[in-house]
């Protein structure tokens, strides 16, 4: 039985990656370098205390915990004016979101971003969710299972009754290590799935429905 749906936010339902990549390319211009996309394939899906030293490492600067609390307070402050501005659903989001909720399946986001960021996208009256689990809420990030419990938890529901939408390799091992199926749907150029076990891999959430969801869990 499907318990919860478990929502990716950044390029899963949102397509804040291009946002994202503006501040990474500004960045990336301010350390002496240009952005790398191979850097990027690396990186998505992780929390900022993960990207950033990755980001300074790469253009040769040393991740000391001042270097870092700088470059992430400054591309926290870019993205939440970046945000500001219109947020673009992905295909297939709203139908699938509408539809879980009229059959009355409980929807969790859980997100690597930060909650500044989380509460910026929502901002703009996306949901409705249950419950939302921000990067910087719990102790491990993606691609430890942490986010992905911790939301089963909230939600009263056993995370092996859960489906998790998600569009990155960090998500996808989170997800799975906690017990979740997945529909993995890969948004980011040098980031591809295989399908396995209670995993699909799909080019947009356009083809998915409720009965795929439902099917995974069969």
């Amino acid at each position: 039985m499907l318990a919860a749906v478990l929502w990716d936010m950044d390029g899963l339902m949102v397509d804040t990656e291009p946002t994202w990549t503006i501040a990474e390319e500004e960045l990336a211009a301010h350390l002496g370098g240009v952005w790398s996309e191979q850097l990027k394939a690396v990186i998505v899906g992780t929390r900022l205390d993960v990207a950033v030293p990755l980001i300074l490492e790469h253009y040769g600067r040393e991740a000391t915990p001042d270097q870092v609390a700088e470059a992430s307070d400054w591309l926290l402050g870019r993205m939440v004016e970046l945000f500001a501005s219109e947020i673009r659903l992905l295909p297939g989001v709203a139908t699938l979101m509408a539809d879980l909720e009229q059959r009355g399946i409980p929807q969790a986001l859980v997100s690597s971003s930060y909650r500044v960021l989380v509460d910026s996208v929502l901002a703009h009256g996306l949901g409705p969710f249950a419950t939302t689990v921000a990067g910087d809420e719990v102790e491990h990030g993606k691609p430890h299972p942490e986010p992905y419990l911790t939301a089963a938890s909230r939600l009263g529901v056993d995370p092996r009754d859960c489906v998790v939408l998600e569009d990155s390799s960090a998500g996808i091992l989170s997800a799975e290590a906690a017990g979740c199926a997945a529909v993995a749907v890969p948004s980011v150029a040098g980031v591809s799935f295989l399908p396995g076990p209670r995993r699909e891999v799909r080019a947009s959430l356009a083809e998915v429905d409720v009965e795929l969801l439902a099917r995974l869990l069969g």
